[in-house]
């Protein structure tokens, strides 16, 4: 996991966008979830709120995030991932399949399949907790 994560690190560090792992992650969240609040975020990650608004204000001043006011409730921002925000992350995202399929390369569909299992039963086993 140290490996796949430095690798990951890497791709982020040799990168022109100059991202943190978080801010990566956090982008990730808003690609997957359009129209998601600062909120939801922080409930999704368990992360400081404080912590999170500096983030996300990163990413605003950054131009990777678009903020629009909700239509029901003004005093609620939404946030999607900008243009440019979703190009960046695209590219990035493509570096983090490059590298799981690194991981992986040389098993079967089997070893795949019981891989899957065996670390489906370690996230079941620390959800119990």
């Amino acid at each position: 996991m140290h490996l796949y994560r430095a690798r990951q690190l890497r791709g982020l560090r040799d990168t022109p966008h100059e991202l943190t792992h978080m801010e990566y992650k956090a982008m990730g969240f808003f690609a997957r979830r359009p129209g998601a609040t600062q909120g939801d975020l922080v409930a999704h990650s368990g992360r400081d709120k404080a912590q999170l608004a500096r983030l996300l204000k990163g990413l605003r001043d950054k131009g990777m995030l678009d903020a629009e006011a909700d239509a029901d409730d003004r005093r609620i921002t939404r946030l999607t991932l900008s243009a440019e925000g979703r190009r960046i992350f695209d590219s990035l995202h493509d570096l983090g399949v490059q590298a799981s399929g690194a991981a992986v390369a040389g098993m079967s569909a089997d070893q795949l399949a019981q891989l899957q299992a065996l670390l489906q039963q370690i996230r079941t086993n620390l959800e119990t907790d």
